[in-house]
């Protein structure tokens, strides 16, 4: 007895069995159904730790493991990064922020602030170099006597008579300690900004220095965070991100200019991509239901079979879900893909077994016996898609792609455990079921059978013209296959208008703060040396950090430096005073208005002339306010003014008198959070290498890891990563994907034992997954870690749609039958747009990945409905013709 005949006389005693104890099958698999949910809910669980999901043991994977342990405190870390209008505000924002985080151990583990702490705020100014320690000590200079009155009298009065009196001594041609008209536009700008509303302070570290007085050269503040991760749910770190944006909320100070604050780094770009993914996904699934309801109602004509089709799903689903608890216990973010897939393929089956039955019920007056053909005719055929599809997806297991690995194995398994339900459940459902042959609608719109009647019939009349075009058209896919572009940067995948991504990319433009960077690590210091060396020289490389650029060069020039900034203020290095309550600014500022009005006149610099108009007016209307406020606002109002002009001077005067007691640096004088970031317990040295060109193209990111790994080859961190996962993924791609191929066709062979329809079936699904490829490369949609998985679910739907089709060919090849108007060729148009409506509305996903995939996915629907509806009877009329003469 053939498998064929067997697998008939099988499923015709399982229908007759079932039809005749409907009720106890329907019990059985309900008692089941229950046990399936509570061990699915007890059991399965899912991570979104996405560490070790390609080639965990692979070389780069173990070189960032050893990094990961010996530099530990930067793994899983969020970056905040806080921005104002001021350094100075910057700072003392980013220092509560810190101290609130700190006090909350429920919700994070560590908080480092790098350049908040006394080393760098007694040292900070040996860290700059030369010329900008000298242009420091210059602007000082000039700033001394300004700074010696302001501190004598530190308050509005003060300060509106020190540029009274300066004002005076230009007007005597005497020399001015400073460069007034720069200095009266800041100061006119800052009054204009807060006259008018706006929250607004005077930078006076910007004006004494050019650059930061800690030295490190950049205008933000950051904050290293270790959040403590729950990787049971969806979002790990959403407690901790939660606990960030209230502490941000509660740094805002009234009457002061808002502080931002992004949430970026590994934790906060992996936190928003959930985020993006979920709600994408959400949307797309509620979009994916509504859509599969309107074609299964279009498709059925009923709402019972549509009910009875959508209970026999989800019951798969349930079962499905078992499966996973049981085998992989827990899902990571690629491996949940296979509900979606199983959507779309489960449903393709109860519509193949639904379509066929009414049609059944045309030929066969009793109910039952037209189910039990029903599950004769279209078992078989279910069966062999389900088998060759499962290898299309088993292929994927044994590759180093753990996310496609599982993905791979729950998808292939769960197919055939819902062509199992399908053909259990359906047919006991079914039976109850209300049917009226006489009465029964027709299943097609006139308009879609007559036009269904044209195209088999042009398919088939032109069926030599339509196979040179696909010809042509596939040379012309094979040369845009090689044009194919592979993005597998984690950050162009993302929302690019998340907060972390913004955060990110801004990060990336500037060389002294791009997360892009190189790690190497080496043994002992002379290695590190010498290894940082050869680094340097390299045309790609920016600059190398390690332990030993804490040690600041040419010290001994730069103490001599400070030492005559300290001498030149004198008494005034030992401390500035706080600022003094003013009541009564009003004499000062009148004696100012005077000596504008009387040295005007004589002005004739244009720049000049507008600076004192400018500084003139703003006076005025802060004479304007006074004499019409009542207390207790005139008394703020002074104290916002006051605020807005020297509100930062102490605080950047005593950090400038702090860093003048700076003292010579050794490598030992280091503090241990500073050592503990490049030199690990075991005695392992940390280099950073920076790149000096855009490593968002693959050329330079290729060129940058190249260079360096010839003189370090076990570089790791996240260049090195993403390039590595990239190859990695696309070899195992090739490699699964040749194998599915071979093994489908030789399956294919081994079943029917006929080297045409083997042929026959692989030729569609070839030609599909070429013009797919070349349409990603017209569309300029690269392929990228998500938007892969569409091939191993496109090959599962390709390979069901060519067997049915084949089958269904060597019977209605004639022009005059009509192939398309068939149960078979109805099924799998619904059941490929039920498959597309599920993934259709990823396509509008704000997540970069998600949405590719959708696209590249419904493309490839596309394209299997052409080659396998137009092409596949086109080829089958010239390769089968002998048959069809005979």
């Amino acid at each position: 007895m053939s498998l064929k005949t067997y697998s008939r006389s099988l499923l015709s005693y399982w229908g007759s069995w079932t039809l005749r104890h409907p009720l106890v099958v329907l019990l059985i698999i309900g008692l089941l159904t229950v046990f399936a949910w509570q061990y699915t809910v007890n059991n399965l669980s899912i991570n979104t730790d996405n560490t070790d999901m390609i080639a965990p043991d692979a070389p780069f994977q173990q070189n960032l493991r050893k990094y990961e342990k010996a530099f530990s405190q930067d793994v899983h870390k969020a970056l905040l990064v806080v921005e104002s209008d001021t350094p100075e505000l910057t700072k003392s924002a980013t220092i509560r922020l810190g101290r609130l985080l700190r006090a909350d151990k429920a919700n994070f583990e560590s908080v480092y602030i790098p350049t908040e702490n006394s080393f760098f705020h007694q040292n900070g100014l040996l860290y700059l170099n030369v010329d900008d320690l000298q242009a420091l000590s210059t602007n000082l200079s000039q700033a001394q006597a300004f700074i010696g009155r302001i501190a004598q009298e530190p308050n509005l009065t003060g300060f509106f008579s020190i540029f009274d009196d300066a004002l005076n001594s230009a007007n005597k041609n005497q020399e001015l300690p400073l460069d007034l008209p720069p200095l009266i536009d800041k100061v006119s700008l800052a009054l204009h900004k807060s006259m008018n509303g706006e929250n607004n302070l005077l930078s006076w570290e910007s004006l004494i220095a050019e650059k930061k007085l800690s030295g490190q050269g950049s205008d933000k503040g950051f904050i290293n965070v270790a959040p403590r991760l729950d990787y049971t749910q969806i979002r790990p770190a959403e407690n901790a991100i939660n606990a960030i944006r209230k502490a941000i909320t509660e740094i805002q100070q009234p009457g002061l200019p808002a502080v931002k604050v992004w949430i970026t780094g590994e934790v906060g770009l992996e936190d928003d991509e959930i985020v993006g993914m979920s709600s994408g996904t959400f949307n797309a699934c509620i979009f994916s239901v509504i859509l599969v309801l309107f074609i299964l109602l279009v498709a059925y004509r009923s709402i019972l079979f549509t009910i009875a089709t959508l209970f026999t799903l989800a019951l798969g689903m349930v079962f499905c879900g078992a499966f996973a608890a049981f085998s992989v216990k827990e899902l990571n973010l690629i491996s949940v893909a296979f509900a979606v897939s199983n959507i779309g393929l489960g449903v393709e089956y109860a519509i193949h077994f639904c379509l066929r039955y009414r049609d059944n019920l045309l030929l066969h007056v009793q109910k039952e016996k037209a189910i039990r053909s029903t599950l004769v005719s279209t078992g078989p055929s279910l069966l062999l898609c389900a088998g060759t599809t499962s290898i299309g997806l088993y292929a994927f297991v044994p590759t180093d792609y753990k996310g496609v690995s599982e993905l791979g194995l729950l998808a292939g398994t769960s197919l055939f455990i819902c062509l199992l339900i399908t053909l259990t459940v359906l047919p006991a459902l079914l039976k109850f079921i209300p049917v009226s042959v006489k009465s029964e609608p027709q299943t097609t719109h006139p308009f879609l059978t007559t036009l269904a009647e044209k195209l088999a019939t042009f398919t088939l009349h032109y069926a030599k013209p339509i196979a040179i075009v696909t010809g042509l058209i596939a040379v012309i896919s094979v040369v845009l296959v090689f044009k194919v572009k592979t993005d597998f940067n984690p950050i162009n995948l993302r929302d690019p208008n998340t907060e972390s991504v913004i955060a990110f990319q801004n990060l990336n433009k500037d060389p002294d703060t791009t997360p892009m960077t190189l790690t190497v690590l080496a043994t002992d210091e002379q290695k590190a040396k010498a290894i940082e060396q050869k680094l340097g020289a390299l045309g790609s490389v920016d600059k190398t950090v390690s332990l030993f650029d804490f040690v600041p060069s040419g010290q001994e020039e730069k103490l001599a430096m400070i030492d005559d900034m300290a001498l030149m203020l004198g008494s005034q290095s030992q401390g500035f005073p706080p600022l003094k309550p003013d009541n009564n600014p009003i004499p000062a500022i009148n004696r100012l208005l005077k000596t504008i009005d009387n040295i005007l006149p004589a002005k004739t610099d244009a720049h000049e002339i507008a600076a004192l108009q400018a500084f003139k007016a703003e006076l005025q209307d802060i004479l304007l306010e006074l004499d019409t406020r009542q207390e207790p606002g005139r008394r703020l109002f002074i104290e916002k003014i006051q605020t807005t002009l020297l509100g930062t001077l102490p605080g950047a005067m005593n950090e400038l008198l702090t860093g003048l007691n700076a003292r010579e640096i050794t490598l030992d004088a280091l503090p241990a959070d500073i050592k503990e970031r490049w030199l690990s317990k075991e005695g392992l040295y940390r280099i950073q290498i920076f790149p000096k060109k855009d490593l968002n193209d693959l050329d330079n990111l290729e060129h940058f890891i190249t260079d360096v790994q010839l003189v370090a080859p076990e570089t790791t961190d996240l260049p090195v990563i993403y390039w590595e996962s990239m190859k990695e993924v696309v070899d195992a791609f090739k490699k699964a994907i040749t194998i599915a191929l071979i093994t489908i066709a030789l399956l294919l062979y081994a079943i029917r034992r006929n080297v045409t329809d083997t042929l026959l079936v692989m030729t569609p699904l070839i030609l599909a997954g070429l013009f797919t490829m070349a349409s990603t490369v017209l569309t300029n949609t690269p392929i990228n870690y998500a938007n892969i998985i569409a091939l191993p679910l496109l090959l599962g739907l390709g390979v069901d749609n060519g067997i049915h089709m084949v089958e269904k060919l060597h019977h209605s090849l004639s022009e005059a039958q009509n192939i398309y108007q068939s149960s078979t060729a109805r099924a799998m148009f619904y059941g490929a747009l039920t498959t597309a409506s599920s993934f259709v509305g990823l396509a509008f996903s704000p997540h970069q990945g998600i949405a590719t995939m959708g696209l590249i996915i419904t493309m490839g629907i596309f394209w299997i409905m052409i080659c396998t509806f137009i092409v596949l009877p086109a080829l089958s009329k010239l390769v089968l013709k002998e048959k069809i003469s005979s």
